[in-house]
């Protein structure tokens, strides 16, 4: 194989919960009788979630950052315990990656909760590590979080193909060197020569896979 190690953003990547997270802030900004929208809320994708947090004290939630993160995440962890919505194709390429050794690692702006319950609903073994928001110092689009993924598979990030869909989180990907591809969901992402794009991982084999993230132009 042409990598050694696969680097994994979650929300809209492994599991569409980006309309969970809107139900969330819809559900958080209405306690308070503030507004809030779909178009809104796709602005936060790929955000650390203390800069989302911001948004909604500048907005008028009387809570702390903390606070605030708690909530929506508790939130979301509760919509996922009655439905897991995996995208397309992840968890038979997850399947593939296990059978030939290939090490996969979770890099989430998510917090350690909600991170435990996906990991929890996937194969024991489907990743090595799991890197979340509240466990680095700086979130996407800094190139920290993967670069202590990497680090986590005892591996460099150059030698990782990293999985994305969000702007901030491809940025993030490929600053730390890793060779990104990305999988848009919910908001179109921009072609650059510093990732791939590809529609869906469905049907896609290793080699097809290894070879999408080689590949500049979308697919």
């Amino acid at each position: 194989m042409e990598f050694s190690g696969v680097l994994w953003d979650m929300d809209g990547t492994i599991v569409d919960t980006e309309p969970y997270w809107i139900e969330a802030e819809h559900r958080l900004t209405a306690q308070y009788g503030l507004p809030w929208s779909e178009e809104k809320g796709l602005k936060l994708v790929g955000n650390a979630l203390s800069v989302s947090a911001q948004v909604f004290i500048d907005l008028g939630v009387p809570l702390e950052p903390l606070e605030i993160i708690n909530r929506l995440t508790q939130d979301v962890i509760a919509q996922v315990q009655q439905r897991v919505p995996f995208r397309p194709g992840v968890r038979e390429l997850f399947g593939q990656l296990r059978r030939v050794g290939i090490p996969s690692a979770m890099v989430t702006m998510s917090f350690r909760p909600l991170a435990d319950a996906v990991v929890a609903s996937l194969p024991e073994g489907t990743f090595d590590a799991v890197i979340t928001g509240d466990e680095v110092e700086h979130g996407k689009p800094h190139p920290e979080p993967y670069e202590v993924g990497a680090k986590a598979l005892g591996l460099r990030a150059q030698e990782c193909i990293a999985i994305e869909d969000s702007l901030n989180g491809a940025l993030s990907a490929s600053s730390a060197g890793a060779r990104t591809l990305v999988v848009p969901c919910h908001i179109d992402i921009p072609d650059d020569p510093r990732w791939s794009i590809v529609h869906s991982l469905e049907g896609l084999s290793l080699e097809d896979f290894a070879k999408a993230a080689t590949c500049r132009q979308s697919k």
